[in-house]
This record gives structure tokens, sequence and C-alpha cells, in this order.
């Protein structure tokens, strides 16, 4: 059972993206605190499981299904939510992630590759595959967003967190449109801050470095659970040579949405990488 703590008890926390490896130990880690959180996923099912976890432990929690890239969807949804559990204090911009038909086969490209069957090229990246990925992290960012911050106008203690990646400040091989996508939420971070200054609604983000997920294990394990070359490249460089832990982030989010300890903090992103970025390679 969670023993509560005061830090945010009774607040209200929208998720999207809340049942996955990472929003879903946020989820939890707010509810602990005492805050009331909706799960906002397309997959009802996987929604519903987070919400009954926490649940289960005590803390408060609904599973809502949204589709973040559907105005409607999240229009109704934020009428739901508010009704459920008041108005919006933290929102959570967690839908995300990549997907290979926006993914290069190869980290370089070699002549032998062109129109090559069964290997995807520079060139093969199609218009809707490139799409689909920054529409999903970008768009997936920005219209909740604009839904929720409504609810949000001049409260106390109003923040949004925006999740951004290491791919944005180095992009990463394989990956253009994913690594285009959150250098875009990066600027979109600090665009928001500005704008809604004035509304008291403070805007910041996140920066995994990088995390073992579902959506990443093809990537970085093989079917026998053996790391793939790619990740003992990515070992190789980050100093304290390990992926992350969902609960590494935990840390940061606590600070960010908690208008007693940062306040005065607007506009940044927050690497949480195990030294990845400050890591040369020399």
């Amino acid at each position: 059972m969670f023993a509560l703590q005061p830090l945010l008890r009774g607040r209200t926390a929208v998720i999207t993206g809340g049942s996955g490896v990472l929003c879903g130990a946020m989820a939890v880690e707010l509810a602990r605190h005492g805050v009331k959180v909706a799960i906002l996923n397309r997959s009802a099912d996987k929604g519903r499981a987070m919400a009954q976890r926490i649940t289960d432990a005590g803390g408060t929690a609904r599973a809502f299904a949204c589709d973040v890239l559907q105005e409607n969807d999240l229009i109704e949804v934020a009428k739901a939510t508010q009704d459920a559990f008041g108005p919006c204090d933290i929102l959570i911009n967690g839908a995300g992630g990549g997907h290979p038909k926006g993914n290069t086969s190869n980290e370089t490209l070699s002549l032998t590759d062109i129109d090559q069957p069964g290997l995807t090229s520079f060139f093969d990246i199609t218009k809707e595959g490139f799409s689909y990925v920054i529409d999903l992290n970008l768009l997936g960012s920005w219209l909740p967003s604009q839904i929720f911050a409504r609810q949000m106008l001049n409260r106390q203690g109003a923040s949004i967190l925006n999740i951004s990646s290491m791919a944005a400040p180095r992009p990463a091989t394989k990956v253009p449109a994913y690594s285009a996508a959150k250098a875009a939420i990066d600027n979109l971070t600090k665009w928001m801050a500005v704008h809604l200054a004035d509304v008291n609604i403070r805007v910041n983000a996140i920066a995994p470095g990088f995390f073992l997920t579902e959506q990443n294990r093809r990537l970085l394990t093989e079917e026998d659970g053996a790391l793939t070359e790619r990740s003992k490249k990515i070992l190789a460089h980050t100093p304290m040579r390990r992926f992350g832990k969902a609960e590494d982030l935990l840390g940061a989010l606590l600070w960010l949405v908690d208008e007693e300890r940062s306040g005065f903090v607007t506009g940044i992103t927050v690497p949480i990488d195990g030294g990845f970025m400050a890591y040369s390679g020399v």
C-alpha cells in the first residue's frame, strides 16, 4: 500500500501514453504522492491495467481511451477527466515513440543499399512514414496541451511536462524522423514556456537517454536477450555503463511538477542520460 506523501496531494495529473514503461512509472509515483491520475491510452485494456495497479496500491486513478491525434477524442476525455477528478493541474505528454516506417535499416548510406529488396535506405522512407512519427510526437504533444491547458489557466502549480530524448541534441542513427520530432519537442517546450508564462503555466521537458522499453527492445536486444551491436555502442558512450531504469526519471519528475521546488523553472529540458550527452567518445 502507498504511504501517501503530502507533496502534491489532491492535484490532478493527466498522462498521455500512461501505460508505457516510463510514463507508467511516473503515474505510479504521482499517485504515491496523493495525485489523482488520469491515464490516457489508445489501448483501453492497457490503461485499465495500469489504473488497477494504482488503485490496488491505494492510489486514485482512472483510464480513458484516447487518440492524442484526434481533437474530438481529446475534448471528450478532457471533460470526462475534469468530471472525475477536477481540473488538470499537471499534464504529461508521454504519448510518442518511433516507427519502423520512419527508420533506415543501416546507420549510414552505402551505394549497395539503394533499391535493395528488404532494406530501407534514405531514399525509401516515405512521406507517410516520416509524417507519422512527426505527428505522433509533435502534434501528439501540441494537441493535448491545447485542450488541457484551458483547465490550467492561472491555476496555482499548473505544469506541463513534455518528453524529449537524447536523440534531440544528438540525433541517433537509423531514426531520422524520431530524432527530428524530439528536437522539435525541445524547441516547442521553450516556445510554450514563454507563451504560457503570463497565465501561470510552467512548461518543461525531460530527455531520457537510453532506456530499455517495449518499443525499442528489438533494436537493443537479440531474441535471446543478448545485447545488439547498437546496444554495445550506446553503453560504450554512456559513462555510467548501463541503460536507464524508469525509476531514474522520478526525481526530476517530482522536482519539475512541484511549484514549491521548481516554481521559477520553466522552458528547460533536463537530460537523464547517465552522462551520454557529456561524453565525446574520447
